[in-house]
């Protein structure tokens, strides 16, 4: 599946264009203005990696659910299977969620998981005047959505065969919302800047959350290898951000219990009246969607280069630079589900984005 699954349909990509609600381009970053087709290049090197993680995406074919039914007495809303875009749908899926959830709320509401799916449904549902705990077995920096990059863009979602006009509709509608939130909150305290993107240029198809966006030039092109599109968009430094989101959530009266579920009947038993699922992939073993499958991203973490203001996404390597460190990428392991790293996965990081060096500027 391409990593950007979505823009495979013609029809999504009609209905996107038609539905979202696009910023003026960003200014040229300092590094574009003054070097143009050059760019500082990042120092790949087994050297200069700080740290490795692995995270598992919770993927499902079908695409993520949102969708609420009856659990005993309560109300029971799902908002979970976001693949490699939670980060990136987390607002407007957990405004789809809790707009399924809060009208039947008689008191306070629980929110199962504290990644960014949610701590974003619990702030939403804090923003209508509701009491909220979260129960959660981990609590960040411990949490999936921690070791995600941040790349606000929809990535490793679905696959178009498997999907209906209705979910598409639901995908859109949660892009389109989340889209806007971000540009919100851009600047220090959530960790949130936007940045020039580069991608392999494969048909010229943009779309509306590449704004910006361009075929270089060859006299344009710092990357020389292949055709290559540059276009704007927004980043998340994600230990930042899911710290803040914390913050925002304790200050508004939340409160966590440390608690690991092993049964709906546990839920069930839970004294607030509407539940939220937020479990990612523990929603299979807990609910028992066996359409969930973990799809395992491993990263190298470079030394900070605060000279490096762009990122990349060619073939399936990607960098995003962030103040914690250089993020490379570039693994998609379906259906591996321990979350550690490999010293095979790291030395492929490492290859390919030894490859992908840009033009180096001249003094």
């Amino acid at each position: 599946m391409d990593r950007r699954g979505f823009l495979a349909s013609s029809t999504s990509a009609a209905l996107l264009a038609g539905c979202a609600t696009l910023p003026e381009r960003p200014v040229a970053t300092t590094t574009e203005a003054a070097h143009g087709a050059c760019l500082p290049p990042v120092l790949v090197a087994e050297n200069r990696i700080i740290r490795t993680v692995a995270g598992l995406r919770p993927y499902r074919e079908s695409g993520f659910v949102v969708r609420a039914e009856n659990l005993g007495s309560k109300r029971l809303v799902h908002n979970y299977g976001h693949g490699g875009a939670g980060i990136t749908l987390s607002w407007g899926s957990s405004r789809l969620a809790t707009g399924l959830g809060l009208a039947a709320a008689s008191g306070p509401v629980a929110v199962l998981g504290a990644g960014v799916m949610g701590l974003s449904t619990a702030l939403m549902a804090q923003e209508r005047g509701y009491a909220v705990t979260i129960y959660t077995e981990n609590l960040p920096p411990h949490t999936t959505s921690n070791i995600a990059g941040g790349q606000i863009f929809p990535a490793s979602l679905y696959e178009p065969d498997a999907v209906d006009d209705a979910w598409m509709a639901q995908f859109i509608a949660a892009m389109d919302y989340s889209w806007r939130r971000f540009q919100l909150m851009v600047g220090d305290d959530y960790g949130i800047r936007w940045l020039p993107t580069y991608e392999g240029a494969g048909g010229g198809t943009f779309d509306p959350y590449q704004p910006g966006a361009e075929i270089l030039e060859d006299s344009a092109n710092p990357f020389h290898t292949q055709r290559i599109r540059r276009y704007f968009t927004m980043y998340v430094e994600t230990g930042r951000y899911l710290r803040q989101l914390t913050a925002d959530f304790l200050r508004a009266g939340g409160r966590f219990v440390i608690r690991r579920f092993e049964t709906p009947s546990e839920v069930a038993g839970l004294p607030e009246s509407v539940v939220f699922n937020c479990t990612g992939l523990g929603a299979r073993d807990l609910f028992g969607d066996e359409g969930m499958v973990p799809k395992r991203g491993q990263l190298a973490i470079l030394i900070p280069q605060p000279e490096v203001q762009y990122a990349y996404s060619i073939g399936s390597a990607y960098m995003f630079p962030r103040a914690d460190g250089i993020v490379l990428g570039g693994t998609f392991e379906t259906g591996v589900g321990d979350p550690v790293t490999t010293p095979e996965g790291i030395a492929r990081i490492i290859q390919r984005h030894k490859a992908l060096v840009p033009s180096t500027c001249k003094s």
